[in-house]
């Protein structure tokens, strides 16, 4: 048995995901209906039977503990389990994470207790599906130091990543972090066949790292001073001649950082045989069994569309959209390429009457298109927000518009006849 623990990172405040992550951690922002993003990791590792978890959080993380501590309850016999390891002031160190390095730097103490050999660091905030016991068997197989999961990708592409050149043999030669596009043509890696007829002439890390326990130790021992894994750590490792390789992955793989790209990712999960596939067993995505009603329907056309639990729908149409837990949607309504995040409570008909408000979820003969709509929101009758990239990015007190993409926030209520965006 492969004796290895997980620590996945919380990430940082996530303003480019603001405002979903305004009250939130990246990691507790819904996605795909009812499942939040760190049910990814989490799942992926219980999938692969590493048990034993630590989340690193620092920004936003209440709701986010709330969520694991709710979902991910191994039984006694295990020994699993998913620990929440908070930013901490210890006499040891007195200043928050500086990076994705110090963070973990900061954690390995916590470890010392569990048994292991090898340390999978991944990031709380990706999608995709992966079998990290296959990794760790890679790993082991190179007799590796350091194992960084690639993925290949086009040269518009890699100047968001940090790129490796990787020989036939799968070591890392050399690493750069987000490469300008005029330096690209030095760091083409020998990548199969297939790749290369797509373009896809570069090796992107995915930010997902097996190290073995003594080299990790050694590393913060003789580098203190280094925050960062892309930045710092690999490229050191690298340069020391240290057995650094790439383990190549060909599934689906994106990285949730923007508004556009979870918009995408989201939308995504509607399609016919989707990338990111929620119906393989062997794959399941674990979160919080809510144990809510059947979703209820009145007459409304749907056309790939993902509708979670727990919804009561009387719209007229909902098409190529995302309907999250105990929405709520009334007669009349249309819509398009848009996610509906839900509700975190039902509201009863006298607290709807004594509220005065719109009720919780969206009225009657709305109109919703190429937006968001965060958990717990009010929308009234004859609303119509209208997302396109027509539209200049911009915030207000109830919306934020982000790449063409309307982002209504968390909480809010829009009277009735509200109109934003296009037609506004």
């Amino acid at each position: 048995m492969i004796k290895m623990i997980s620590l996945i990172l919380g990430g940082g405040a996530g303003t480019r995901l603001a405002p979903l992550t305004t009250v939130r951690s990246k990691p507790a922002v819904p996605i795909g209906g009812k499942y939040r993003l760190i049910d990814i990791p989490i799942s992926n590792c219980i999938n692969s039977g590493v048990r034993r978890m630590f989340v690193i959080t620092q920004f936003n993380s209440a709701s986010l503990n709330q969520h694991i501590k709710n979902t991910y309850n191994f039984d006694m016999f295990s020994h699993g389990f998913v620990d929440i390891l908070a930013a901490e002031l210890t006499p040891s160190s007195d200043q928050w994470f500086q990076g994705t390095a110090d963070a973990v730097r900061q954690c390995m103490h916590h470890l010392e207790r569990h048994p292991h050999d090898y340390i999978l660091i991944l990031s709380g905030d990706q999608l995709y599906q992966m079998d990290f016991n296959a990794l760790a068997n890679y790993h082991i197989e190179k007799e590796a130091d350091l194992t960084i999961a690639t993925i290949p990708v086009v040269d518009k592409e890699a100047p968001g990543f940090g790129i490796m050149k990787v020989n036939e043999q799968g070591f890392i030669e050399n690493f750069i972090e987000k490469p300008k596009l005029d330096v690209l043509g030095e760091w083409q890696s020998h990548v199969d066949e297939k790749y290369r007829n797509q373009g896809r002439h570069y090796l992107a890390s995915m930010g997902i790292y097996i190290f073995n326990k003594a080299f990790l130790n050694k590393l913060f021992d003789e580098h203190p001073e280094a925050t960062d894994f892309g930045k710092e750590f690999i490229p050191i490792a690298i340069e020391e001649g240290h057995r650094v390789t790439s383990y190549a992955f060909d599934g689906y793989w994106t990285d949730i950082g923007t508004i556009r790209s979870f918009f995408d990712a989201n939308i995504a999960l509607t399609d016919n045989i989707p990338d990111f596939n929620l119906f393989d067993s062997s794959k399941a995505v674990y979160t919080r069994p809510r144990l809510l009603a059947p979703s209820k329907i009145f007459g409304t056309w749907f056309n790939q569309a993902v509708i979670a639990e727990g919804c009561i729908i009387h719209a007229k149409k909902i098409e190529r959209s995302v309907i999250g837990i105990r929405s709520r949607i009334g007669d009349g309504t249309e819509i398009s390429n848009a996610i509906i995040m839900g509700n975190d409570s039902y509201e009863t008909i006298e607290e709807m009457q004594r509220s005065g408000k719109p009720a919780m979820g969206i009225g009657k003969n709305c109109n919703i298109r190429n937006a968001i709509v965060d958990k717990d929101v009010r929308i009234g009758n004859d609303v119509n927000i209208h997302g396109s990239v027509a539209l200049p990015d911009g915030e207000t007190d109830t919306h934020v518009i982000r790449d063409g993409i309307i982002v209504i926030k968390k909480g809010v209520t829009l009277s009735d006849g509200m109109r934003i965006g296009l037609g506004a």
